[in-house]
């Protein structure tokens, strides 16, 4: 009796629970009209008291109350004294593993990072308190090419294939990830030089057009194809620009020789980090080349950033060179992506163009302007909702969306303590202790 009673309970829990979940997915499906916040469009001036209306994962409408025509099916959400903008965008992070090429050679463009990627990390449910949506995972710089990267929406997901962004043939979005400097100089088969470091991206670059020119010459005959060579595919891919190059590099002397490669074979570029940018900036916005740069607010690191600097951003914004913010997280905690823009302006970089940084000029970096980066009718319901100013210290992020779907809500304890950090918030598997009671954990 008191097992039927236990397995009857188990199954009306079970189905309650199913319920909530399938009226919670209808509910965020179905048109939703956030009424009265401080509209942050970025592809527009800022609306004062706005309307942002959306349907099945995408912005329906927005604009100013009065001037939007709500549906009459939407629920209205009171969003008076809040503020809305879109999802930041994180063109460069390591959250989720660092698992990228291995120490059997220097250049390794056949490594996927995604094969390597923990959806279950921590980092995360990290990434969403900070407002993040979409984001750039990359594997580590320690060699000349450590792989190929993903672009990332961070949906609840139980592995790895729900944060996939698929492009309009149908594969997973990502660029390349490139590096030079310190960081790739080491003992054989790695370079002990910069000179030698060039050398040997120059050498690769010109087998991979020269294997694809073996593979377009056969007309799809596989009778007179060259054997498969995964690196030289991924390079290939780079060569035809469906793959954007994600280069580290620090020195101005390690940009500038990255400018000399790019312009012999013609390759789509971002350059990362960029310490020493603001000395080569006009250099920089000749080729036309985009820097996703980061901010560190206090002292450490190597010794190739030493010149870096608060006044990076509007030196480069000045140049007229795009310019976004990244975390490089664990660098940057992603929780506090807002922050680099807020420094960036405190050191002379528009607040356009700061707020720019962490949206729209990164989503241009990552090929995905169209569906993501601004609120514009159309486009991904990205967005979050944040207490106040984005720019502001005393700010937070109170809720995020990801294609019309929460993924973060801050009055909710469990998202709360990612927000806030504290005894489980790091805690990516939690070990049986049997003399203390035992947290959930899911």
């Amino acid at each position: 009796m008191y097992k039927a009673a236990v397995v009857l309970c188990s199954l009306t829990l079970t189905g309650c629970l199913a319920v909530r979940a399938q009226d919670v997915s209808r509910a965020e499906d179905g048109a939703r009209a956030y009424v009265g916040a401080r509209l942050i469009p970025i592809a527009g001036p800022e609306i004062e008291r706005g309307v942002l209306v959306v349907r099945e994962g995408k912005i329906l409408a927005l604009g100013a109350v009065g001037a939007v025509t709500i549906p009459a099916d939407a629920r209205q959400i009171d969003a008076g004294g809040k503020v809305i903008m879109p999802g930041l965008v994180d063109t460069h992070s390591h959250i989720g593993g660092w698992g990228g090429a291995d120490s059997s050679a220097p250049i390794q463009a056949d490594v996927r990072i995604y094969d390597a990627l923990n959806v279950r990390d921590s980092g995360f449910r990290r990434a969403v308190a900070g407002g993040l949506t979409t984001i750039n995972i990359m594997p580590g710089s320690g060699h000349l090419l450590s792989g190929q990267t993903l672009y990332a929406k961070l949906r609840k997901a139980e592995t790895i294939d729900d944060l996939f962004i698929r492009d309009a043939a149908g594969n997973i979005a990502g660029g390349m990830k490139m590096a030079n400097g310190t960081n790739s100089l080491s003992e054989k088969p790695f370079p002990g030089t910069r000179s030698k470091s060039a050398a040997l991206i120059r050498e690769q670059f010109i087998k991979a057009r020269e294997y694809r020119e073996k593979v377009n010459r056969t007309g799809g005959d596989p009778e007179k194809t060259p054997p498969r060579d995964l690196a030289m595919e991924g390079l290939g891919e780079v060569l035809e620009g469906r793959r954007i190059v994600h280069f580290h590099t620090h020195r101005h002397d390690d940009i500038m020789t990255i400018l000399r490669l790019r312009e012999e074979f013609g390759f789509r570029l971002v350059l990362h980090h960029v310490s020493e940018g603001w000395m080569v900036a006009d250099e920089i916005a000749k080729a036309g080349v985009p820097c996703s740069i980061i901010l560190v607010d206090s002292p450490g690191g190597k010794l190739e950033a030493v010149n870096l600097v608060p006044k990076s951003g509007g030196i480069l914004e000045k140049a007229g060179v795009k310019v976004a913010y990244h975390t490089d997280d664990w660098i940057t905690d992603s929780r506090l992506l807002l922050r680099s823009p807020a420094i960036g302006v405190r050191a002379g970089m528009s607040r356009e163009g700061a707020l720019r940084a962490v949206t729209l000029a990164g989503a241009e970096m990552l090929d995905l302007s169209d569906r993501i980066g601004s609120l514009e009718p159309g486009k991904d319901a990205d967005f979050i909702i944040l207490s106040g100013d984005p720019l502001s210290v005393y700010s937070k992020v109170l809720e995020t969306y990801v294609e019309g779907r929460k993924v973060f809500d801050r009055s909710d304890p469990k998202d709360a303590l990612y927000a806030v950090g504290g005894y489980g918030a790091g805690a990516d598997q939690t070990p049986y202790l049997s003399c203390f009671e035992q947290a959930e954990v899911k």
